[in-house]
């Protein structure tokens, strides 16, 4: 059972549709999980949206990470920066009907979600059980608390990773061990890696075959939308990665 991951597209559409084109020529894909962030810091935060309601799969879940929180509740004293404060503000002051009905009615208003897949028992979260919107779950953090999962799919970060932990249980047959695999797919639409293309994650959640995939897109289009709306920081940035 293929799955396709992806976090933090950030309004990229650019991004967004290099993905969807690579990913539908190359694989079979039976179902996706979205773990937040669609919106803001990007020009075309209606048009992603436009283009994830037109997705062939069906969407496993679809949680919302910090930004549609702030955006929806106009709560932006968590982020770091005034000019992470006003670009949410843009956004909600550009977003269509269709766009809230979206985010209102068809993400979760979580960003957390419990879920079973394959016989799996997977959890999704934007950012960390510690605080669901704004921390990372990272590789060197104490993950214990996660180990009642087989899968942990996290965001936020916009760094991808990929981690195996394995605690002892009672049972013989697995030599007293649990395994969980922890997935975060990195950004489409705004990586923080050093690395500019747009990343996500194929997963077959039954053979546990992973792929951490980029594709190149096409930046000079992307940032062609910004017309001073908001901070040049935020278009200067797709280039690098950072």
């Amino acid at each position: 059972m293929n799955l396709l991951i992806m976090s933090d597209i950030h309004g990229n559409k650019s991004a967004l549709l290099s993905v969807l084109k690579k990913v539908n020529a190359e694989h079979r894909i039976d179902a996706c999980i979205l773990l937040g962030d669609i919106i803001d810091y990007g020009m075309h935060s209606n048009e992603v949206i436009d283009i994830l309601k037109g997705l062939s799969y069906p969407v496993l879940c679809n949680i919302r990470g910090n930004h549609e929180d702030a955006v929806v509740n106009e709560n932006y004293e968590r982020f770091s920066s005034e000019r992470g404060r006003e670009c949410s503000k843009f956004t909600r002051s550009i977003l269509t009907q269709n766009s809230w009905d979206y985010i209102n009615q068809e993400m979760s208003d979580r960003g957390f979600y419990e879920f079973e897949c394959a016989g799996k028992k997977c959890l999704a979260v934007h950012g960390s059980i510690e605080d669901e919107f704004w921390i990372s779950l990272k590789p060197e953090d104490e993950l214990s608390v996660y180990q009642k999962y087989d899968y942990v799919f996290s965001g936020h970060s916009h760094i991808p990773h990929y981690i195996e932990k394995y605690y002892s249980v009672n049972n013989k047959n697995a030599r007293n061990k649990k395994k969980v695999i922890f997935i975060n797919p990195g950004s489409v639409g705004q990586p923080r890696n050093l690395n500019p293309m747009a990343q996500y994650v194929i997963l077959d959640i039954k053979t546990e075959k992973v792929i951490l995939d980029k594709v190149v897109y096409d930046i000079l289009s992307e940032q062609s939308a910004y017309k001073g709306q908001v901070d040049e920081f935020y278009k200067n940035r797709l280039e690098m990665g950072i």
